[in-house]
């Protein structure tokens, strides 16, 4: 149980972790990581006869951290110390880790919800449109990914190098425990109103956004790919049917040289996070925080530097060609002025071609830099 200043409940949540062990015929131990407490919880702990594990640096995953390292049992059941979980009752979670799950989640949507026990906006926002975007991102089925009850194999999770500090370490649990292989399973828990006389630990917009955060960073492929793609590929159609048409048409609306100039904004945008995109999952598989398909695997190892400095350097050549082109059919009229709509037609495209040229050598640069920094890395190890 993580434990700042949890005086009123804290008693009794040991209590009942102690019946529930009891009434499961289960020999074990409740251990409480104090978090730094100023009230009595320690003397508390102490009183219910619970092992106190002090830990200095705060957050609610450092707590967590320390507490499972410190335990000694083969299994780990953590949960909140402010009574909103029923310590009395974990057949469910002590059933599928003898089947064989090597993490338990409660599901509070599916186990029940206590009027007041938790916020309006948590119950019908947050937490379901995180849980969501959760599945989406990382290919996890559980359907609560803040449920604070769960159950696990302690030397499983020890094994994921979990790094959080904050409630983020939630998240971090089940995207590393799915991307690890783990056996995940969920059961039905009901979520009561805390017992405490003092306002939750938890911030809603602070907590709420280092868990999205959390999320996006350790999942390139949506924070990066995928927008990436859809500005790049959008971006270069519209700007090509522009460049052969000269307008389009939509009713009252017409789209001109304007917009293309957006449009190729766009498709560069989008391939400087398809370039993000490469890198963060280079790091990410290096770190051993996922692993590569076949097909990205191809495309990280074809981008050398070598191939990166010939193509990137190829489109810079096209782009400066178009800029000469440009540059002759102002010196026809003189230098004197010109219409600028026909002028930009080829003008546009050179500044893009330029500046995508450049940001393909200034990326394979960089991919081979992150090589040799692992290479580097690796030999040190």
């Amino acid at each position: 149980m993580p434990c700042l200043n949890e005086e009123k409940t804290l008693g009794e949540c040991i209590q009942n972790a102690y019946a529930g062990l009891q009434k499961l015929n289960i020999c074990g131990e409740v251990v409480v990581a104090d978090n730094g407490s100023t009230d009595a919880s320690k003397d508390i702990a102490l009183k219910h006869g619970a092992r106190i594990v002090h830990v200095s640096e705060r957050g609610y995953g450092c707590a967590l951290r320390a507490g499972i390292k410190a335990a000694r049992g083969k299994f780990v059941i953590m949960g909140d110390a402010d009574c909103s979980y029923d310590f009395c009752n974990l057949e469910g979670f002590i059933s599928e880790l003898r089947n064989g799950s090597e993490l338990v989640c409660g599901n509070r949507f599916i186990g029940g919800i206590e009027p007041g026990a938790m916020p309006f906006l948590h119950q019908y926002v947050g937490n379901p449109v995180l849980s969501y975007l959760g599945k989406l991102f990382h290919g996890s089925s559980l359907g609560d990914f803040h449920c604070g009850l769960r159950g696990f194999s302690r030397d499983r999770i020890l094994e994921l190098g979990l790094k959080c500090s904050g409630m983020e370490f939630a998240s971090e649990m089940i995207v590393r425990a799915a991307r690890a292989g783990l056996r995940i399973s969920e059961v039905p828990t009901k979520l009561y109103p805390d017992k405490r006389d003092r306002k939750p630990h938890l911030n809603t917009w602070r907590d709420g956004w280092r868990h999205l955060r959390f999320l996006l960073l350790l999942c390139p492929k949506w924070l990066f790919f995928i927008p990436g793609a859809v500005l790049f590929i959008v971006g270069l159609l519209v700007s090509f049917a522009l460049f052969a048409f000269g307008k389009l048409h939509f009713g009252a609306i017409s789209l001109g040289i304007h917009t293309e100039a957006f449009s190729l904004c766009a498709a560069f945008v989008g391939s400087m996070f398809l370039m993000l995109s490469l890198g963060a999952r280079k790091i990410g598989e290096k770190l051993d925080i996922f692993r590569l398909n076949k097909l990205e695997r191809f495309v990280i190892q074809s981008f050398t530097v070598e191939r990166g400095l010939v193509i990137g350097g190829g489109v810079i050549g096209v782009g400066l060609w178009l800029a000469w082109i440009s540059l002759m059919a102002w010196a026809e009229v003189g230098f004197s002025q010109v219409d600028p709509k026909s002028l930009m037609k080829s003008v546009l495209p050179s500044v893009f071609l330029v500046l995508f040229g450049v940001q393909f050598v200034v990326g394979a640069l960089f991919n081979g830099l992150l090589d040799l920094y692992f290479s580097y890395n690796k030999r040190d190890n």
